[in-house]
This record gives structure tokens, sequence and C-alpha cells, in this order.
């Protein structure tokens, strides 16, 4: 018998994030889990006493898609080693934790490895003719899409939620 999560693909929404430090990308998956596609791209607050509108704005999302989980893009090295870009996704995940937990909004958050989402993204708006420096917010999204379709091709080959789940209960302390 297979583990909760283990040898089927489960269907559901998932929504999936990449975190810059000006903008975060936001993109989702179809209900079945097949397909990802753009969502929208977030501002993030240059000073906290902005606030967090950033964050206000993913608890919508959750709200809005009730999502099976979340799927954060952690930007390894090229060697696979945490850099100061890894540490910056890991606190935002803390963030966001912290952030959906006080507004009783509960859903599964998982880092999942996406050293190239971004360049991906790049290349392929390059390769469609648009220009990277004003496609910078698309560039975003297209990451966040490069991340969910990495988790849902992964988790439909092999019937594994891809990725590492965050304890929550850690990031709050």
């Amino acid at each position: 018998m297979n583990a909760p999560g283990e040898g089927a693909f489960r269907r559901g929404i998932r929504l999936g994030i990449d975190v810059g430090s000006v903008r975060v990308g936001v993109a989702r998956s179809d209900p079945a889990g097949t397909l990802a596609f753009p969502v929208a791209t977030l501002a993030r607050p240059k000073a906290v006493a902005a606030g967090r509108p950033d964050l206000d704005a993913l608890v919508d999302l959750v709200r809005e898609y009730e999502p099976l989980e979340i799927i954060v893009g952690l930007p390894l090295g090229l060697d696979g080693r945490e850099g100061a870009a890894a540490s910056a996704a890991r606190a935002y995940v803390a963030d966001l934790a912290l952030w959906l937990a006080e507004r009783r909004v509960m859903v599964a958050i998982r880092l999942l490895d996406e050293r190239f989402s971004t360049s991906q993204a790049a290349r392929g708006l390059r390769s469609a003719g648009r220009d990277a420096r004003s496609g910078r917010a698309v560039i975003d999204q297209a990451a966040a899409v490069i991340i969910v379709q990495h988790a849902l091709d992964a988790e439909q080959a092999t019937g594994i939620p891809p990725g590492t789940l965050i304890d929550h209960a850690e990031d709050h302390s």
C-alpha cells in the first residue's frame, strides 16, 4: 500500500511562486493538475513599514484558488548549494507561512529546486521576440509557470510530490 501522496498523482490546483528581490511571479495549475499558466506579478515592498501587499495578495490567491499546495522555487547554485538567493527565498517562505497562519489560511508549502527557471523564462521570451527588460514582470510569471509545470511533471512521473515540504512550526520560531 502506498503512503499518502505516493504512487498516485494528486489532482488539484498548485500555486507556484518565483521569489525575486523586487517582484514575485505567481502561476497556477489547472484543477486537473496537468498544465500551468501565469497568474500575476506582485511587487515586493522596499520597506517593511510599507506593509506586505505581496503577502496579502498571495493570501487572497490561496483563498480564491484553494490550492493543494504552494510550490516556491528554491534558487540553488550550479553546484546545488544554497547561497544568498536561496536564503532569501527561505526567509520569504517563513514570512508567507506566518502570514497565512495568522489569517487562518492553511495550505502546504513546498520548496522546489528551480536553478534555471528564470533563465529558461528569459530565453523563451527572447525566442518569442520579446525584450527581456520590458518583459521582467512577464519573466517572473513565466519562471513561476516553469516551477509549477516541473512539479506537475515530476509528480506525474513518480507519483511522489517533489520538493521539500516546509514545516510551518519551524518557520515561526
